[in-house]
């Protein structure tokens, strides 16, 4: 395994045109797009939902690591875009089983939103890459509280405060831009365009997850 793909100042790969860059970003996060599609269309929720939750959140969380381990440590763009893969699928169960509480017009609102949003996010992060920079500390941290928040929320007291739903949209807003502006700072090989759609993909699904829960409120 190589030097993570965020820390690579250099590159021995053959380093691409920006465009191209951007292109392969682009039909990366499609592809994992499109698996995700297949998979709510194709596999019944029941299936996903007989799965018994330890060994489901232990396949999930282990599939999902893995893939990382595998993108983020790799140069080789084939391990790479498995590893992805590997996040990929456990990422469309999960969709699956959220989507499927809701009308189809709203999680078509919410597609519409977050691709918009995604696109805001990357214009902001190019104009301003500095910016996002800075913030990635804070954001982080107040992840990670959120999320001890939630847990304790709904397995203490077994609720949920929606404003919740707001702060994690905002703050992967901010990881979107970080994520964008990382990934024109490093060097253009086809490996770094994988890895970085890979980061981009969990981010941008994570706001998407959060902004059907907030439209399935109304």
């Amino acid at each position: 395994m190589d030097v993570d793909v965020f820390e690579r100042t250099s590159s021995t790969d053959q380093v691409i045109s920006a465009a191209t860059y951007n292109m392969i970003i682009g039909l990366t996060l499609c592809w994992g797009f499109a698996i995700n599609w297949y998979m709510v269309t194709a596999i019944p929720t029941e299936a996903i939902s007989d799965i018994h939750p330890l060994i489901f959140f232990i396949g999930y969380f282990a599939s999902c690591f893995f893939g990382i381990y595998l993108f983020n440590g790799s140069s080789n763009p084939i391990v790479s875009f498995i590893g992805y893969n590997f996040v990929v699928v456990p990422f469309g169960l999960i969709i699956n089983i959220v989507v499927s509480r809701y009308d189809a017009s709203l999680v078509s609102e919410a597609i519409r939103i977050t691709g918009m949003v995604t696109v805001a996010m990357m214009c902001l992060s190019s104009i301003f890459p500095s910016f996002f920079e800075k913030i990635v500390g804070p954001i982080t941290i107040a992840l990670l509280i959120v999320i001890v928040v939630e847990l304790i929320e709904l397995y203490v007291f077994g609720i949920h405060h929606g404003i919740i739903d707001w702060i994690v949209v905002c703050l992967f807003c901010g990881y979107i831009g970080y994520d964008w502006g990382r990934a024109n700072q490093i060097p253009k090989t086809v490996d770094n365009a994988i890895d970085s759609a890979a980061a981009l993909y969990m981010d941008i699904i994570n706001l998407f997850l959060r902004i059907v829960r907030i439209l399935g409120r109304k």
